[in-house]
């Protein structure tokens, strides 16, 4: 095998891997909903009857009454939710160290978050908005519902009262409680907690039960998103998933897009489990309980809005007591140890695909190093010497074994010109030789072949880590997850593919597959074009490593008396 023919299949493999993946996400079959077996029809109709979310998607459901002029749907709703509007009565504001929010005292609900940390576009002053009531829905909405839940079906969205219009963090936690009460004497006081440098916050519900009868309440907690907005950071040959995803006891994690979502409702009954929406570099999740059963499911609503969520287990507050539950919003960067310690299976929406085993200790070898030396830029090269260092025996294996294979070449010219049409006797005559020369025809196969899951768990490494968003690196780069302004980068990478053909003379006589190789550093530059800078720097350094490793593998061929040319 010649050299030429290891880059062709290196950059084949890569595009057709990156052409696949964005036709499975546009074109691809979807997995089947997840449905409750018939036994549990009466159990439907019996929480239907009590007000907790039924999932029955032929009800019509009671829309939330016009009079609230709400935007969001509890569960069982089908109605299409109008845009949220940031109505300044009922809206108030909280901002921590970490996020800008607006909470809607009609429901409650979180209307939009603002990253403070995360700009929009590298040096603007605008923070990247997670969730938001316009230029595309998606808010964070959570509730009671149940015989007695403020949330209950019919009886619209509960206004609950604040003490301010604006909270603001001064110490190390901020707690935001909003209260309801009914007439009849049952108070609710949803409580929202959050901690300073964190992107976590508790959501408790404090259910007090004044009324002379017991009280059944349900906690249900929901993101919902229009699924017509379209993704801006994601290009054809660096598809980005955008769409939901959730867990369960059996499946630590599942995405769930909205495709998936619009062909058939999930509903699914788990210990422990959350809900989540996807962006690029971003997560909002909802955790319940973890110690609970919970019941994920999702919806659409009229063909636009995907919503995903999940329903707790039934509490019922006797008269005279009180109750409190809890869950967690989180609406924050992919930090994976972050989401690691929050949820099981949350860290994995940093989703390194099939390869995740070997993209995670990569991960955190580059953490490590970026650690050390500041720079992400650096990181990137430091792991990329690492990788090529340990992976230098394949890379001489292969080198030496292409170099033999090219030494052979005369005689199995010799072998053709003798045995003619005769494939058999062609056959046992190569293996003869082979085993004579003690030449492994697969010699420079297998240590290629080793090599590509390492270069593509790397390859979503930079492409998943939200750590090399706006990531500075020198001169004029200054963002390595975006493409090089000046495309200095792709065409150093194509000049240094261009010397390692000339480093590796090629016995290829068909002339379709010479030019073939002499457009291969040309074809690749120009697919470098829109690649993120820091996968294009780390391709760039590893060439310049190889041709320092081939001159060294070559150098130590001719003291053996092997011949590196053809």
């Amino acid at each position: 095998m010649e050299s030429q023919r290891s880059f062709l299949i290196i950059g084949l493999a890569l595009v057709s891997f990156l052409l696949w993946q964005q036709w499975q996400k546009d074109y691809g079959p979807q997995p089947v909903a997840q449905t409750e077996m018939s036994s549990s029809e009466s159990q439907t109709a019996g929480a239907q009857s009590q007000g907790v979310p039924s999932f029955d998607d032929s009800a019509s459901g009671n829309a939330t009454s016009a009079g609230n002029q709400s935007s969001a749907d509890v569960p069982v709703s089908d109605a299409a939710p109008a845009p949220v509007q940031q109505n300044t009565a009922r809206t108030i504001v909280v901002r921590t160290d970490t996020l800008d929010l607006r909470i809607d005292l009609l429901g409650g609900d979180v209307i939009v978050a603002d990253l403070l940390k995360f700009p929009v576009k590298q040096g603007a002053e605008e923070p990247y908005s997670l969730l938001r009531s316009s230029n595309g829905l998606h808010v964070a909405q959570s509730g009671l519902v149940g015989a007695q839940g403020p949330d209950a079906s019919g009886q619209g969205r509960p206004v609950y009262r604040a003490e301010k219009e604006i909270y603001e963090m001064t110490g190390d936690t901020l707690e935001v409680p909003l209260t309801w009460r009914n007439d009849k004497g049952l108070e609710v006081t949803k409580t929202f907690t959050f901690n300073r440098d964190s992107y976590n916050v508790d959501v408790s519900f404090s259910i007090t039960n004044n009324t002379a009868t017991p009280a059944s309440v349900q906690q249900y907690a929901q993101l919902k998103q229009d699924t017509q907005v379209e993704q801006d950071d994601s290009m054809m040959f660096m598809p980005t998933y955008r769409g939901a995803a959730f867990s369960s006891e059996d499946e630590r994690y599942t995405k769930y897009d909205f495709g998936d979502i619009e062909d058939g409702n999930l509903r699914r009954k788990t210990a422990a489990g959350w809900a989540a929406m996807l962006e690029h570099y971003f997560v909002s999740a909802w955790v319940p309980p973890q110690d609970q059963t919970n019941t994920i499911y999702s919806r659409n609503l009229s063909d636009r809005y995907a919503v995903i969520g999940f329903l707790g287990e039934p509490a019922t507050i006797q008269s005279g007591e009180s109750q409190r539950l809890t869950s967690t919003l989180y609406m924050g960067p992919k930090d994976q140890d972050n989401l690691a310690k929050l949820a099981r299976g949350l860290d994995l929406t940093v989703d390194y695909g099939i390869l995740w085993w070997i993209s995670k200790p990569l991960f955190h070898l580059l953490q490590f190093l970026h650690s050390l030396v500041g720079n992400w830029g650096f990181a990137i090269i430091l792991i990329t010497i690492i990788v090529k260092g340990a992976m230098y025996p394949l890379t001489k294996k292969q080198y030496e074994s292409m170099a033999r294979m090219r030494n052979l070449a005369p005689k199995m010219q010799q072998l053709k010109e003798r045995h003619g049409d005769d494939r058999q006797k062609m056959s046992q005559s190569m293996m003869e030789l082979y085993k004579k020369e003690k030449v492994n025809p697969m010699g420079g196969c297998l240590p290629l072949l080793l090599q590509m899951p390492i270069f593509l768990a790397l390859y979503w490494v930079f492409m998943e880590s939200v750590e090399l968003r706006h990531a500075d690196f020198i001169l004029w780069i200054t963002d390595l997850s975006v493409k090089d302004p000046y495309f200095v980068l792709p065409i150093l990478t194509g000049a240094s593919m261009y010397l390692l053909q000339k480093m590796q003379p090629t016995t290829i006589s068909d002339p379709m597959q010479q030019k073939i190789m002499q457009f291969m550093p040309v074809m690749m530059s120009i697919f470098f074009l829109w690649f993120p800078a820091g996968l294009v720097l780390y391709w760039l350094v590893s060439n310049v490593i190889t041709l320092i490793q081939a001159r060294m593998i070559y150098a130590n061929m001719e003291k053996r008396g092997i011949s590196s040319k053809s």
